[in-house]
């Protein structure tokens, strides 16, 4: 089982900063103290601090990390993508700002079944993966809504990246070897990624992506017009219409970002803002937390805070089945983050036994009380009170696998979100109902969870993981760790993690964990698997005048491998 996404926060303010990174250059600060960055590449966080010394703010320290992913991180993310961001402006208010890909006009519930089964590698590989990507019209309407710099300067370092080459390193080489035979078969992909005798480039080659500088410049100079209603989108129709897609320009003309309430709920004081529907990462970090809310998880031993946390996951990734999709189009229940409903839910937990054979629960006012009808992460904060928070993805390695000819541009197949059919697992091993059947102009599930914590109305800590579902555990074991246990920032990421997703029933446990505590677990009745060291969560904390950046303790042990 493997999970993708990146993931990176830039913060700045007044005073000094602390950063805590796995390796130099992940987490970064400014030498007067005034800003901090954590991303999941130096390059990027190179990129935002270009940008800041520029006289640029969150906003365009943010866009221009993720621009920098897009080139050198583009086996995760990337324009051709989607995102969830999480803003508070400078006045305070704050927003949930709906990048997520969008169903071509042309799909149908049962477009990837053929004899009547799931045929998967439709919805991962190829033109049928792909929806409408949406990231890019998040970053413009945040550049201009909050930013202060031109989009030149804030594409600029992007760019420069991908005229002037960098070289890839061992994991970028490392997902270009797994997946060669199938980039092969788009010329588009092979052109970029794999050299003249088809062979995947080693680590250490200067990759140079020429046609990606030439899109970024073009957005530099149109906006969002270009790729939404301009070449960008009729290059795909071309591509599409040749390789028997289903999306046309009219979907990108179409396309829409949607401005969304967050979802709020308090954990020990902190007021938590996450992303709603179509992302279940909010959602179901709040209703964990909730339920756990009822236990105090500092006095009890390792074994027992584990058990209840695999506990607590195990009933929301059920209800997560069950009720969650896009609120356009199926009935999500905002009782689900009710603290009266997490409370029923941790009276079934036993302390004694993992439960057995869980199915979703029932919130009070499911059928009334409605969320509204309508995995790189990133995070900023300035001295004005501007704070970003952005997850954003292309879902597995490289996507679709496809390269638009001429673009440069790694498309997504987030069409694997969506339930190809009803208790069928997609590649992370999710099931679905029909609240997340394809539709057209439908936004497919995700665990994306950018999330924010407040204390007192002011913002104090930021935090976002990659890793597919595992993105919202990571998050909520970050929280418990930091604000039950007490742990600074790094040691409370660096902790032992866990995930449970309800099915399977299933407790993934990292090596790192004591085997006592295996013995332990495995005991109370829970089936332990391995996983990892997995996912990669990024935090930066406001305490005491100071900011604390920390970049995910694991990267340096992948980095060696």
């Amino acid at each position: 089982m493997r999970f993708v996404c990146c993931f990176f926060i830039v913060f700045f303010g007044f005073s000094v900063a602390t950063v805590q990174g796995a390796m130099e250059g992940y987490a970064r600060v400014t030498a007067d103290g005034r800003a901090a960055v954590a991303t999941v590449q130096p390059r990027a966080s190179e990129a935002a601090m270009k940008v800041l010394e520029q006289g640029g703010n969150a906003v365009d320290a943010a866009v221009a990390a993720a621009l920098a992913l897009g080139v050198v991180d583009g086996h995760n993310s990337g324009i051709g993508g989607g995102c969830f961001a999480i803003v508070r402006w400078a006045d305070g208010r704050i927003e949930a700002l709906d990048g997520r890909e969008m169903a071509p006009a042309a799909a149908h519930r049962d477009m990837f079944i053929v004899n009547g089964k799931p045929e998967r590698q439709l919805s991962r590989t190829g033109a049928l993966a792909s929806g409408v990507p949406g990231s890019v019209a998040v970053f413009d309407y945040m550049l201009e809504k909050g930013g202060k710099l031109t989009r030149e300067q804030v594409f600029g370092p992007a760019i420069e990246l991908a005229e002037q080459g960098f070289a890839i390193d061992q994991i970028y080489a490392d997902r270009l070897a797994r997946h060669r035979d199938v980039l092969a078969g788009f010329s588009g992909s092979a052109d970029v990624l794999l050299d003249k005798q088809g062979q995947p480039w080693p680590a250490g080659h200067k990759l140079v992506q020429s046609d990606l500088a030439a899109t970024y410049k073009a957005l530099a100079r149109e906006g969002a017009e270009y790729f939404y209603r301009g070449e960008f989108a009729e290059a795909v129709e071309r591509w599409m219409q040749a390789n028997e897609g289903l999306i046309r320009s009219e979907d990108f003309a179409n396309y829409r970002m949607r401005v969304r309430e967050p979802v709020r709920s308090r954990y020990r004081g902190f007021e938590v803002v996450g992303f709603g529907p179509p992302s279940s990462g909010g959602v179901h970090v709040a209703q964990i937390l909730n339920i756990l809310e009822a236990f105090e998880l500092d006095k009890l031993s390792e074994t027992q805070r584990y058990h209840l946390t695999a506990e607590a996951m195990k009933l929301a990734f059920a209800d997560r089945a069950y009720w969650l999709g896009d609120p356009a189009f199926a009935e999500v229940p905002k009782s689900l983050v009710s603290e009266r409903y997490a409370r029923s839910l941790a009276k079934k937990v036993s302390m004694d036994k993992a439960l057995e054979d869980v199915a979703h629960g029932t919130p009070k006012d499911a059928e009334t009380n409605l969320f509204d009808k309508h995995t790189t992460h990133i995070a900023a904060a300035d001295r004005d009170g501007n704070w970003v928070a952005i997850t954003t993805t292309v879902n597995t390695d490289f996507g679709s696998k496809v390269v638009i000819p001429g673009t440069g541009v790694i498309m997504n197949n987030q069409m694997d979100d969506f339930s190809a059919q009803p208790g069928v697992p997609n590649i992370y091993g999710l099931v679905g109902t029909e609240a997340n059947a394809i539709a057209p102009g439908k936004r497919p599930l995700s665990s994306m969870s950018p999330t924010l914590l407040l204390k007192d109305g002011k913002p104090v800590m930021t935090l976002g993981a990659a890793g597919g579902p595992t993105i919202i555990t990571q998050v909520v074991q970050a929280i418990i760790n930091h604000i039950d246990l007490g742990l600074p920032l790094y040691e409370a990421l660096i902790e032992p993690r866990i995930h449970h997703q309800w099915r399977p029933d299933t407790l993934y446990l990292e090596p790192s964990a004591s085997e006592s505590l295996r013995e332990s677990l495995f005991a109370l009745g829970h089936e332990i698997k391995p996983l990892g060291p997995y996912g990669s969560t990024q935090a930066i904390e406001w305490r005491n005048g100071r900011f604390t950046a920390v970049a995910e303790p694991r990267l340096e042990q992948r980095n060696k491998h």
